[in-house]
């Protein structure tokens, strides 16, 4: 099993093991689909960071467009 966040098999097994003695079986499932719910918010959330992110900067790339339009424009008319 390849590591996950540096998380060896047994030490993975020890934290599993820990959680089923502190929460008992019967909480483990509810446990579980509270920490998927909140995944899936966190995905959910950084999805629309990225999305604001890549419109804004799109906006920006136009925005840059327009005042290089705009300073070749200047130097032309300068320059003859």
């Amino acid at each position: 099993m390849s590591t996950l966040l540096f998380i060896s098999g047994s030490e993975l097994f020890i934290v599993f093991f820990a959680i089923l003695l502190l929460f008992g079986a019967d909480k483990i499932p509810e446990i579980a689909r509270t920490l998927g719910k909140g995944m899936k918010e966190f995905k959910k959330a950084t999805d629309e960071i990225k999305k604001e992110m890549n419109s804004q900067g799109s906006d920006l790339k136009k925005d840059l467009k327009d005042i290089k339009k705009d300073i070749d424009k200047t130097k032309n008319d300068i320059l003859g």
